[in-house]
């Protein structure tokens, strides 16, 4: 751990890796949320139906499923400054991709390999957690996921004004592909500016790479039903491009998928089995243990927080636009104001954890949450726009700094995991994103919301399962010696 004094104004040492992850993490964000407040001239100048454009939301944060989870677990593998770099390259392909489309199948493919950008918050998460001490994990952590997210406000406020600025029917496509611009340029400055760890310390690697650890044989079984709403997350997705859906897909085609996706689903039960086949024979020491029922209930308070958040991020510019009868530019522009509080929230969520401990916190923003959403369920036209806005802002502050308190827990669990930790826990937020968007294409905005609380109220539920965070963790360096990790 890097020990110089915590100081947002400091670009040197754990600071200077705190601000280039967060930017990395802004820019990620800009480039996977750089087609919502840009709608009217997409829909008009590609020529889609309202049912292309809400399926093309959902497929934006499909793929960003299995990615997380992956990115992950290559994180642990091969540390975080080479994976980020590399994704940021990467995805600048498909984004240039969608500025270039034509038409409807152009945008979706484009769109679904796009989707995996969204991985590369989880690769800052253990950078992060390799600099900081525990007493201020929670607030760089806060600081790396709130500044980070403020990418999708960012692209709300600049990116209908940069259009204009290009003007003519291609403007939307200058806007999107100064973004793919961005993250290829940041992909070399992070690369040759930040290390995996502070010098002298130790970067600890997990023991297989097919699958996540666990330390008993309840948690195994914990594990494979957690990771099963995944797999159905993509069915979900599946359907909606079926004849059910938006008729994309022919029924044999998704009855493939589906026969896939169960495959694919017993692969990965039977890789999971072989990294950890010891445990149904060997008990693993106690001083090795850890909780998977701690990842579990991160999981399910990420798809609350996060998955709401990418759904209302998705579709509150057009509900703004279409409720008070805004442009777009002005309704992208108080939309924004949701993710804007970003900036505030998730460090604030992340500093409140560091104070008064992970699970007392949690319990008040999660109900915070569900009260949040049932207020914004009664927004009509009825409504003064101002007071719209801060039930909407009000709303923001419970589910990021719910989110920010979340990930504030998730590098205390298990420190070689943390990469495949915080990816499962972040595609529990993309399982809560896709449905919560299909939930909303198929009821009114009122009953959207509404949903999203109830959800809310289940995590509150399980949350009371949870353990505070305490002691230390064992790990074990190459040598063979042991170090003892302190997480309070």
């Amino acid at each position: 751990m890097s020990v110089d004094k915590f100081s947002l104004l400091s670009f040197t040492g754990k600071m200077k890796t705190l601000h280039l992850s967060w930017i990395a993490f802004f820019i990620t964000f800009m480039v996977w949320f750089n087609m919502a407040p840009l709608k009217g001239a997409i829909v008009n100048g590609v020529g889609l139906t309202l049912s292309e454009w809400k399926t093309l939301l959902i497929i934006n944060v499909a793929l960003t499923i299995p990615a997380r989870v992956v990115i992950g677990a290559l994180t642990d593998k091969f540390g975080p400054r080479i994976v980020y770099s590399t994704l940021l390259a990467i995805c600048s392909i498909p984004c240039f991709m969608f500025a270039l489309a034509d038409n409807f199948t152009q945008l979706l493919i484009a769109r679904f390999a796009l989707g995996s950008i969204g991985a590369g918050f989880v690769v800052g998460i253990r950078m992060v957690s390799e600099w900081f001490p525990p007493k201020e994990l929670g607030t760089a952590e806060g600081v790396y996921g709130g500044w980070g997210n403020f990418g999708s406000a960012a692209a709300a406020f600049s990116l209908p004004t940069i259009a204009l600025l290009f003007g003519g029917e291609n403007g939307w496509r200058y806007a999107v592909g100064l973004t793919g611009l961005m993250s290829l340029a940041f992909s070399m400055v992070y690369f040759k500016n930040t290390t995996d760890t502070p010098k002298g310390s130790t970067y600890f690697r997990p023991k297989n790479l097919g699958g996540m650890e666990v330390t008993s044989v309840k948690d195994f079984y914990l594990l494979l039903l957690m990771k099963t709403p995944m797999y159905l997350a993509l069915a979900l997705l599946s359907w909606k491009l079926s004849p059910g859906g938006v008729s994309l897909l022919s029924e044999t085609v998704t009855l493939l998928i589906y026969l896939g996706l169960a495959a694919l689903y017993l692969y990965d039960a039977y890789a999971t089995y072989k990294v950890n086949k010891d445990i149904f024979v060997t008990p693993v020491a106690k001083i090795h243990q850890y909780q998977f029922k701690q990842v579990a209930v991160l999981n399910i308070l990420y798809f609350a927080t996060f998955g709401s958040e990418l759904a209302v991020i998705s579709m509150l510019p057009a509900f703004f636009a279409e409720t008070f009868e805004l442009s777009m530019s002005t309704a992208g522009l108080l939309a924004g104001m949701y993710a804007f509080m970003n900036l505030m929230s998730r460090p604030g969520g992340g500093l409140l954890s560091d104070k008064f401990g992970r699970k007392k916190t949690l319990l008040i923003l999660t109900a915070g949450l569900a009260l949040g959403y049932l207020c914004l369920s009664f927004i009509d036209a009825n409504w003064p726009i101002w007071l719209a806005v801060l039930a909407v802002m009000s709303c923001s502050f419970f589910v990021q700094s719910g989110e920010g308190a979340v990930f504030a827990a998730v590098p205390l669990i298990k420190r070689r995991l943390t990469g495949q930790i915080a990816g499962m826990t972040g595609a529990y937020g993309n399982v809560g994103a896709v449905v919560y968007l299909t939930v909303y294409s198929l009821v009114d905005t009122s009953t959207f919301f509404l949903v999203i609380a109830s959800t809310a109220v289940l995590g509150f539920v399980t949350l009371l399962f949870m353990q505070e965070p305490s002691g230390t963790i064992t790990e074990v360096k190459e040598d063979g010696t042991v170090e003892l990790i302190h997480v309070t």
